[in-house]
């Protein structure tokens, strides 16, 4: 029986895309200029589709088989139209932000993507000859402009054949990379011996990808979760049950550990393209990042030099780090960072931050634009970070500062755009005499968004005639800014709130506010064919599945602890509060004396975390008072930078016979992704229960919640503080031999409202005072 071939998918858009762009990197070309214009694009495709007479076929699937001797090669795609006339026209439909007056033709990848149709459609319908259409339509103003052109097959087959010649070295290498990867991934075993409860994680994982479901993963500290989603998501490819891993991080630190995972199973044996995207601005290899090819020699000819980088990149390396992909942008004087995103599309393991994935500005449109999805699976750590930093992405602002701010710089330059800015300026005005301190807007503000869409067109205009405004960057700027609370506007329903709101500094503005990230992300997650969330704090689950997904069916476990319930004393301290009432000299005075008696048990490293820098240095003040002399002090301040960070760091791991203790902030940079082991940290007292602190857009978030499921309270405060609480205490106990004391010190954690939040670790704690916590923690460190 003949070997079926292996089958190569590439999307017509990307096909083009890829072998045809040319020239420079220029950011002087305004947004409205570039391509096509995001995902209100195809809402504006589907109206002038439908106003299309019945010879119109919308959304023509297409598809092309090539079969070589190797493989087949499968193009497709999906042409916005097909018009069945005398003469048949394809038809592809383009929105932009561009006053079409000034588009003398169509965009040349636009042409190729509507001519890779028409030679398919012609083809296989036994056509002579056939027509090409593009339809470009400004986003703002509905305006059209159409260019047509007829071809013959004779000189499109030329055409389509010799482009996809341009592409065949880039088949060839994936399909012998492919065959080379799954080979390695045959025999591929688990590293190390597993620890308790790992094995059954790693299975779980593995059929919750088969399938193609989502997982949601409780994993207590030492579990080795990222071995144990990384291993059997390896081995799903290697089955052919996905094709890509974006193993996706909330931070620089969690990504290094994820690509040191993979690094450990290549040196068992697997063989794979692995990438570390790093943000654009540390990737940049000029003093200052101005992406156009009159002041960076990288941006000028990138294109045309970048797939050789690329190419030469992929036949010599497997794991592409910052590092290597720096030398080799210098090799070939391309852009760094725009290199790292070609190379991620022939890479097999993808790890970069969330918002790759999921901001609508940011995420990687080769894999995830509009229609485009895969066989990918989505690894996100660290996910409770991901309610958050989802209600961050689709939500967007203005400030009414900003237009006065902009009417200035651009005084006596162009009269109609001043006007526009004056007339979304007098709107703005008319809101903020209406709002006292905060308002939710409940009243249209269609009127807002039709002046902002003219002032977006203005601009447009202005940017593309003055490439080299001596504040173009300042001018670019506040038009993305604007671009994006357009954009988000599209997205707007029932799960945002938009209000007004008078800063603290005066500045006043209009808030788009995504409530609830649910159904933006999950059309995310609908690109990829199975998610596994995990964090050491998702509890309670049930809250992270609402915020993070609209599934229905969705799966969640609770995986087992490798830890001993003796590795750590859990104390809670009943007789001192964190509560704004008892927030006094006598209670800040009482959580020192905690402190000293908690170091003073056992010389080492501790870390005190605090609800606010204000009480942290309270208390600080306090400590210094009673503070044996051989203490060592740390002070986490406010905006620290990298270095500072490290050096902050350092100290626990240069090692003391004496106690170090240091005060940090709860939910700041030391109270998650640190990994300090054994005697590095010995104990972490814990003030308060981490509520965050009272404000408009949590007021906002907890009458949202009252309505939906009078749970307001709950979403808004009590789950996102119970999360920094355990956060901090996960620092403590990292390995099988670490001991250690975690110190709960406020009464509201003996509720029964913030108990059923505790992890399953956690059954066994002491109640404490001042009383007897010093024997309580003498009696505990006898046992070692």
């Amino acid at each position: 029986m003949q070997e079926q071939l292996p089958v190569i998918k590439v999307s017509v858009r990307n096909l083009v895309e890829f072998i045809l762009r040319s020239g420079d990197i220029d950011n002087r070309i305004s947004l409205g200029q570039r391509a096509d214009a995001m995902q209100e694009g195809s809402r504006m495709h589907r109206k002038i589709q439908r106003r299309m007479g019945a010879s119109y076929q919308a959304e023509v699937p297409l598809a092309i088989q090539i079969e070589t001797a190797k493989y087949v090669l499968l193009v497709e795609g999906r042409a916005d139209g097909i018009i069945l006339e005398e003469q048949v026209t394809v038809d592809e439909i383009k929105g932009v932000y561009q006053n079409l007056e000034y588009l003398e033709k169509p965009v040349a990848v636009h042409k190729a993507q509507a001519m890779c149709y028409a030679y398919i459609y012609a083809s296989q319908h036994e056509l002579e000859e056939i027509s090409v259409q593009m339809t470009y339509c400004n986003l703002d103003t509905e305006e059209i402009r159409r260019f047509k052109e007829t071809f013959l097959l004779f000189d499109l087959e030329n055409w389509f054949y010799t482009l996809i010649g341009q592409y065949a070295k880039w088949a060839d290498f994936q399909v012998e990379w492919k065959k080379r990867m799954v080979s390695s991934i045959t025999d591929l075993q688990f590293p190390y011996a597993y620890r308790r409860g790992q094995k059954e994680l790693a299975g779980d994982v593995y059929r919750t990808i088969l399938r193609k479901k989502n997982l949601f993963i409780q994993a207590p500290t030492g579990t080795g979760k990222t071995l144990s989603t990384i291993f059997p998501s390896v081995k799903a490819v290697g089955e052919g049950l996905a094709d890509k891993i974006f193993y996706l991080t909330a931070k620089t630190i969690t990504g290094t550990v994820a690509r040191e995972t993979f690094s450990l199973l290549e040196e068992h044996g697997y063989r794979a393209k692995i990438i570390q995207i790093t943000a654009k601005e540390k990737m940049c290899l000029c003093e200052e990042m101005d992406c156009n090819p009159i002041h960076c020699p990288y941006a000028k000819g990138h294109y045309d030099r970048v797939n050789d980088a690329v190419y030469d990149l992929l036949m010599k390396q497997d794991l592409f780090s910052r590092e290597v992909l720096l030398e080799q942008a210098e090799n070939y004087q391309v852009c760094p960072f725009e290199m790292s995103l070609d190379a991620a599309i022939w890479s097999d393991d993808i790890i970069c931050d969330y918002n790759y994935a999921f901001d609508p500005n940011v995420y990687l449109k080769r894999f995830f634009g509009e229609g485009q999805k895969g066989d990918y699976i989505f690894l996100v750590d660290e996910a409770h970070n991901l309610v958050e930093r989802g209600r961050e992405m689709y939500s967007a602002e203005l400030y009414k500062e900003d237009f006065l701010a902009m009417r200035k710089l651009l005084k006596d330059q162009d009269d109609k755009l001043i006007k526009a800015l004056t007339r979304c300026n007098q709107i703005f005005l008319e809101y903020k005499r209406e709002c006292d301190t905060c308002m939710v807007c409940e009243d249209d503000i269609s009127l807002f968004i039709f002046a902002l869409m003219r002032l977006a067109e203005r601009l447009d205009l202005f940017l593309r005639k003055q490439r080299e405004h001596p504040k173009k960057k300042e001018i670019l700027e506040f038009y993305l800014n604007l671009r994006n609370f357009l954009n988000i506007y599209e997205r707007v329903d029932e799960r945002y709130v938009i209000y007004t709101e008078h800063e603290a500094d005066g500045r006043f503005k209009m808030r788009l506010f995504c409530v609830d990230p649910s159904y933006n992300l999950q059309e995310c997650l609908d690109k990829g064919k199975s998610t596994i969330f995990f964090s050491a704090t998702l509890l309670p689950v049930q809250y992270y599945k609402e915020m993070l997904s609209t599934r229905e069916d969705n799966y969640a476990i609770y995986a087992q602890t490798s830890f001993e319930e003796e590795q750590k004393l859990l104390l809670i301290g009943k007789d001192v509060s964190s509560r704004y009432k008892r927030r006094n000299e006598s209670e800040f005075q009482k959580m020192a004396a905690y402190i000293a008696d908690i170091t003073a048990a056992k010389a080492g490293n501790y870390m005190v975390f605090f609800p606010s820098y204000k009480m942290l240095d309270e208390v600080y003040e306090q400590f210094l008072k009673i503070a044996p002399v051989e203490v060592q002090l740390l002070k986490q301040e406010s905006g620290m930078t990298e270095v500072e960070r490290e050096e902050f760091l350092q100290a626990f791991a240069n090692g003391s016979k004496d106690a170090l203790v240091a005060f940090c902030v709860l939910g700041g940079i030391f109270g998650e992704g640190i990994d300090l082991k054994q005697e590095q940290l010995i104990g972490a007292v814990i003030i308060g229960t981490g509520l965050p602190q009272i404000g408009n857009e949590r007021e906002i978030l907890k009458a949202y919640y009252d309505k939906k499921a009078d749970e307001g309270f709950d979403y808004a405060y009590r789950y996102p503080g119970m999360n920094k609480v355990l956060q901090a205490a996960g620092r403590v106990i990292r390995t099988i031999d670490d001991r250690g004391v975690i110190a709960l010190l406020d009464e509201r954690f003996l509720e029964s409202s913030n108990q059923r939040l505790f992890p399953r670790e956690w059954t066994k704690y002491q109640i404490c005072d001042m009383d007897n916590v010093s024997r309580k923690l003498s009696d505990f460190w006898q046992q070692f």
